[in-house]
């Protein structure tokens, strides 16, 4: 049975910092692709950054400079570190995973449908 959660959501000023993670397992962690996405109320989920297996990341534009993606691959987990945050940064935050790595960064890694693993979201505030 495949489990994704996520935790570390929460409120912060702009300007400030959180580190948000994914625990997984019912997969083989060490392979997949791994990928943060976020989605605000009204809004289309987006992707916000992704990670292969070697630990290769891409981002989006508006993040690039104030993200990092990272894995664990022996504690089946995933973080993304947030620094400088914006109010437009505020949304719920999902980790996704897909099993092929041929796949994984290339020009399509923010297409939500090629993702077959979803957990339950956990939530960022920025307030200005």
């Amino acid at each position: 049975q495949v489990q994704v959660v996520e935790s570390g959501g929460g409120s912060v000023q702009a300007g400030g910092s959180l580190n948000i993670s994914c625990v997984a397992s019912g997969f083989d962690f060490s392979t997949a692709c791994m990928a943060w996405f976020r989605q605000d109320s009204g809004k289309e989920r987006e992707g916000v950054a992704i990670i292969n297996a070697p630990g290769g990341s891409r981002y989006a534009d508006s993040v690039k400079g104030r993200f990092t993606i990272s894995r664990d691959n022996a504690k089946n987990t995933l973080y993304l570190q947030m620094d400088s945050l914006e109010p437009e940064d505020t949304a719920m935050y999902y980790c996704a995973a897909h099993t092929r790595p041929r796949y994984c960064r290339d020009d399509y890694w923010r297409t939500v449908s090629r993702y077959d693993y979803w957990g339950q979201g956990t939530q960022v505030t920025v307030s200005s």
